[in-house]
């Protein structure tokens, strides 16, 4: 570590990107360990039905890990700008770096990256995460990165969401992300009794299940869609605004609620409309099995030495 003015560098713990986050990898890695496991029994799985259950499946899979994952995503609301700006208090000195915003439902990620990253004899790539869930104190965190001596923009975009700001951003994403967090739960409830439902001969539940599963996906966006309807104060460093739009987690969450709207939705039309139809839709693999069964030819087994020693009669008598 080099000295900078007489002072020590503001950045000594280890850094990670914005998108890197522990339990999402966890998330991620455990529903492909799933995936692959299935995938390693469907072999064993004769006829056509192999196919139907590799979507069958692989689709179920891929609605309850973006439910999950996207708890931990910090890809809700994104925002970046390319800036000439102060570098930190009390100094003169401006840099050239590229600002970036990324909101999620349980705090925000702020990556300042220099243009070129070495200025100033020191390397500018910083990345910092301020938490608002339950049971931590985002005002504490932000005290902490004071007495660290962040860099001028990462703490002026963090201090605009601190619960004593002016601009109220705390509140109103604070409360978004929660009440999105809290409807994605119960969503991913509902899809777990959906596959269970699916599993047995009641196949309108499942789809009423799944119903359900979308739109609970659909609330926890329209519940994160509502801090656009307040006014933001504007985010000014140096001579440009930072601006923020829906991010990859939103538009994902969001398709991912109307999958479970149309796949819900099909299963209750075709209970209704044609049931024999999704009967055998859904028992796919029996009818195959069945199918097999009937068109194979007769199993015979000739014992060679009936023909030899003739048949025995066996007489048998009782006498009370």
């Amino acid at each position: 570590m080099t000295l900078w003015n007489g002072e020590l560098p503001f950045y000594p713990q280890p850094r990670h990107p914005p998108g890197f986050s522990v339990p999402l990898l966890i998330v991620i890695l455990v529903f492909l360990a799933l995936a692959a496991s299935f995938l390693l029994i469907l072999p064993g799985i004769r006829g056509q039905s192999r196919w139907f259950w590799l979507v069958r499946v692989l689709l179920s899979l891929f609605i309850g890990a973006e439910i999950v994952a996207v708890h931990f995503s910090a890809q809700w609301s994104v925002g970046g700008m390319n800036t000439n700006t102060s570098y930190k208090a009390f100094s003169a000195a401006r840099v050239s770096a590229n600002v970036g915003l990324h909101v999620g439902l349980e705090g925000i990620n702020i990556t300042l990256k220099g243009t070129p990253v070495q200025q100033l004899n020191e390397t500018i790539d910083y990345n910092e995460h301020f938490n608002w869930r339950l049971g931590e104190n985002y005002a504490e965190e932000y005290s902490k990165a004071l007495e660290k001596g962040l860099p001028d923009p990462v703490l002026y975009l963090a201090e605009k969401f601190t619960p004593s700001s002016p601009c109220g951003l705390y509140r109103q994403y604070r409360l978004a992300g929660h009440y999105a967090s809290a409807t994605l739960w119960v969503a991913f409830c509902f899809w777990l009794l959906s596959n269970a439902l699916l599993s047995m001969p009641v196949p309108l539940y499942g789809g009423l299940a799944l119903l359900t599963t979308g739109a609970f996906t659909l609330f926890s966006i329209f519940a994160f869609a509502s801090i656009s309807s307040v006014p933001l104060c504007p985010l000014r460093l140096g001579s440009s605004t930072l601006t923020t739009h829906y991010g990859a987690a939103f538009w994902v969450t969001l398709a991912t609620g109307i999958l479970c709207l149309l796949l819900g939705g099909a299963v209750v039309s075709l209970h209704y409309s044609r049931p024999g139809a999704l009967r055998t839709f859904l028992d796919r693999s029996v009818k195959d099995y069945g199918n097999q069964a009937k068109g194979s030819l007769p199993l015979i087994l000739n014992n060679p030495l009936h023909k030899q020693f003739g048949a025995l009669d066996f007489t048998i008598s009782t006498n009370l």
